[in-house]
């Protein structure tokens, strides 16, 4: 066989292997891929994991039916290291919380923040919550 139809036909496999190669890859990373509400959950549960616990008070309850599933913002406010923040973390994963969420308002509440970035923080999730009952 000629070199150069050899060369030809190695750089043409080359080439099928690569773009083969990248579809796998490019299908393998969309499975992989994570979802808005995962990455809430996996943060919620990173700061309930490494968070320190400061003193806070539910402030509002923002509920929104305006999408297919509704919002509920549980709106509390914190104070570290003298600097105040008021944040607001979307309840609607945790139905135990949501389901008396309308009673919290005004009531001191614990807080986790992550000790690196303080607005980084949760009033509850899958296994804490700082709020009493």
């Amino acid at each position: 066989m000629n070199p150069g139809v050899r060369l030809t036909l190695g750089l043409a496999a080359a080439a099928a292997a690569a773009a083969l190669g990248a579809w796998i890859l490019a299908r393998l990373q969309s499975r992989w891929r994570k979802t808005p509400e995962e990455l809430e959950r996996i943060r919620r549960l990173e700061v309930n994991r490494l968070g320190r616990i400061a003193a806070g008070q539910v402030v509002d309850l923002v509920e929104s039916g305006a999408h297919v599933t509704s919002a509920h913002l549980l709106v509390y406010r914190y104070e570290v290291a003298g600097v105040s923040y008021e944040v607001a973390q979307d309840i609607s994963a945790l139905p135990h919380i949501v389901s008396r969420a309308g009673s919290l308002l005004g009531q001191a509440a614990s807080v986790k923040y992550d000790p690196q970035r303080p607005t980084n923080s949760i009033i509850a999730c899958e296994e804490w919550s700082g709020l009493r009952d």
